[in-house]
């Protein structure tokens, strides 16, 4: 895979990253901690160079996970973590977003004692919080940077104004977005904004949290208790058969190329250029063979023209509550 520059930071990955979420909790029960840490340094020595985490994925446990995984190779790969939502320590509920100094820097510290570095690479703002100027926590996040604790500076789910906002503090290397062909709100704010700042955008869930990947079909395919598409528009009702529908004609595109569907639609985020990364999650090993494969596919424009028109036609918004994304 040709690598792809993170914005103007020093980090230069190959396009398809891993995303770590599922391997601790919301997609149902997680895998066992053995095959968690064996999947992910299977992946690693497939040469993926970008791992994605969060503080709130499993209260830290996430973090941790990756950390025991990589132990020895942090150095080799770039590893992206987030702050910025608050849980429940018993509960897990979320209780709130918190952008101010004090939680940022506890969530640092607490981020690099769980990976177990002493700088990470590329730290999220989570989620934006209304409370706290953007300005004011991106210079804390500065002050971090001269510190040594973190390498580059990024915000998910940021709108186009708040993405000005805080590079007029201090640069941002990466926008993290929902981003596939069913999501493609951000296509006329966020992106033209990424491109005119040199900003990548790295797409999280570009497989529609499975539903392009080709597995559902009409008859259904139950989702686990606890798993939380369940409170998903797009999963619900008349909308999930809905959108398998258009599903289909991501297969007529995988059977002209003999491939996947997973793959026509990683390699339609790809194509979107070259400064979008992608970060499928999962947990198997063969889904991220598959993934890494779509490096082989190359989209023609009829491809591409019958792919683009899906998005028109997606039935549910990508959360049940859409009030904190673009923000």
């Amino acid at each position: 895979m040709h690598k792809r520059q993170i914005g103007k930071s020093e980090h230069t990955v190959n396009p398809i990253g891993l995303g770590c979420m599922g391997f601790s909790e919301f997609y149902g029960t997680p895998i066992n901690e053995s095959e968690a840490v064996a999947t992910l340094q299977f992946a690693f020595d497939q040469g993926v160079d970008h791992f994605d985490t969060a503080e709130m994925y499993g209260m830290g446990a996430n973090e941790k996970l990756l950390g025991k995984a990589l132990e020895g190779k942090m150095n080799e790969v770039t590893i992206a973590t987030k702050f910025g939502i608050a849980r429940d320590r018993d509960s897990g509920a979320v209780i709130g977003l918190d952008g101010s100094e004090a939680a940022l820097r506890a969530s640092c510290e607490g981020s690099l004692k769980a990976l177990g570095v002493d700088c990470i690479d590329l730290y999220y703002q989570h989620r934006m919080d209304p409370k706290t100027p953007v300005e004011d926590t991106m210079q804390t996040l500065a002050a971090l940077v001269k510190e040594g604790k973190i390498k580059a500076v990024g915000l998910s789910e940021c709108s186009a104004k708040t993405l000005r906002r805080a590079c007029a503090v201090h640069p941002v290397a990466a926008v993290q977005s929902e981003y596939s062909l069913f999501s493609r709100d951000i296509e006329n704010g966020v992106i033209p904004a990424c491109i005119e700042l040199g900003v990548s955008l790295v797409a999280y869930s570009p497989l529609g949290r499975g539903l392009l990947a080709g597995q559902y079909n009409a008859a259904g395919k139950a989702l686990e208790k606890g798993d939380y598409r369940h409170t998903q528009p797009r999963f619900a009702g008349e909308n999930y058969q809905a959108n398998l529908a258009l599903v289909e004609t991501v297969r007529q595109v995988a059977l002209r190329h003999q491939a996947h569907p997973a793959q026509i639609a990683l390699a339609w985020v790809l194509a979107q250029g070259k400064h979008v990364l992608a970060i499928p999650g999962t947990t198997k090993v063969k889904n991220l063979q598959s993934n890494l494969q779509t490096a082989n596919i190359t989209l023609d424009d009829n491809d591409l023209a019958q792919l683009d028109a899906l998005s028109a036609n997606v039935k549910g918004d990508r959360y049940g509550d859409m009030s904190t994304v673009n923000r």
